[in-house]
């Protein structure tokens, strides 16, 4: 379905959670900086979403819990409350950074972040095979106490670091606060939704269908390409700590990559050249969103070039 005449562009941005520092101060920061770029799109006359990536973030909050559990016996925390908080103290320092940009040029838009829950499928296979390190480092014993505790819990050795608790990625399904997402949009807010892929949950059909936490990590990427598709976006911003998608990366033959069509895009996934953990992930959820409608566009590229990204001058173009 093509756009209407005059309509704006509704755009996702969204932000790397390693590209928005390793501390409070820094993601400060960044922020500060990305503003003056985000409220650059909107001045263009269009519609902004922004999420983002927590890993590091919510890595710092459970080690936190988890220290003031060993030494004071404060209640332990699991992931599900950990990525709200993240959520939330990640969307506060947008909602400033972007407040401030707005007060500097006399706008009265408005920001607000949606701690967002993801629902996914209780049994996808990735249940049964869960491989993302979360929490701290254990000894062996430490470890086997804790899976004594929680039998439900599955702990790894980590390349002789340690042992770490592993959970599952499954693929998002549903935003659960989708409606109130776009009602905001409809408002002419500025909306933060979705923060690291969402917080996952399942339906609880002992509880009448409710929704409840559980513990895995959703991709972010993933969950930005279905948050930019369930707001109707036209154009998905990722924006990371590298300028562009890049083939033979960090070798004498690398190749920065300008634009791609999504089948040259997935070509070279399935060749391995993006990395499994890093780029591949962004170019996956790239491929996604701009098959899914004719005439949508992801871009790739840096947090601290955003402004030269958006306007088309720096980053990686992928198109179906």
């Amino acid at each position: 379905m093509s756009k209407p005449l005059g309509k704006p562009d509704r755009i996702v941005v969204a932000l790397g959670g390693n590209a928005l520092g390793n501390n409070p101060a820094e993601q400060i920061e960044k922020v500060g900086n990305a503003a003056k770029s985000l409220l650059g799109l909107i001045e263009q006359g269009n519609e902004i979403i922004i999420t983002h990536g927590n890993g590091p973030q919510v890595g710092m909050i459970q080690n936190a819990f988890a220290a003031a559990h060993e030494a004071i016996g404060t209640p332990a925390i699991d992931l599900p409350e950990c990525g709200a908080m993240s959520q939330g103290y990640i969307g506060y320092h947008l909602q400033q950074g972007i407040g401030r940009e707005l007060h500097k040029r006399y706008k009265r838009w408005h920001v607000a972040t949606v701690v967002t829950q993801m629902e996914v499928d209780p049994d996808d296979p990735a249940f049964q095979n869960p491989t993302k390190p979360i929490g701290p480092f254990l000894t062996k014993a430490q470890a086997e106490a804790e899976q004594a505790e929680h039998p439900e819990m599955t702990f790894v050795e980590d390349s002789g670091r340690g042992y770490r608790r592993v959970v599952a990625s499954p693929e998002p399904k549903k935003i659960v606060e989708a409606t109130s997402i776009l009602n905001l949009l409809d408002n002419e807010f500025i909306v933060i939704a979705c923060g690291g892929g969402g917080i996952p949950v399942v339906r609880d059909y002992s509880d009448k269908g409710a929704y409840k936490g559980i513990a895995a990590v959703i991709d972010k990427d993933a969950g930005g390409e279905l948050l930019a598709e369930d707001c109707q976006a036209d154009v998905l911003f990722l924006l990371t700590a590298v300028e562009k998608v890049a083939i033979n990366f960090n070798t004498p033959e690398q190749r920065d990559l300008d634009e791609l069509t999504a089948d040259e895009a997935e070509k070279l996934a399935d060749e391995g050249q993006f990395g499994k953990g890093s780029m591949e992930p962004k170019v996956r959820a790239a491929i996604k969103f701009a098959r899914s409608r004719k005439g949508r566009t992801c871009i790739i590229g840096a947090l601290d070039k955003a402004a030269e990204t958006m306007a088309g001058l720096s980053g990686t173009r992928i198109t179906g």
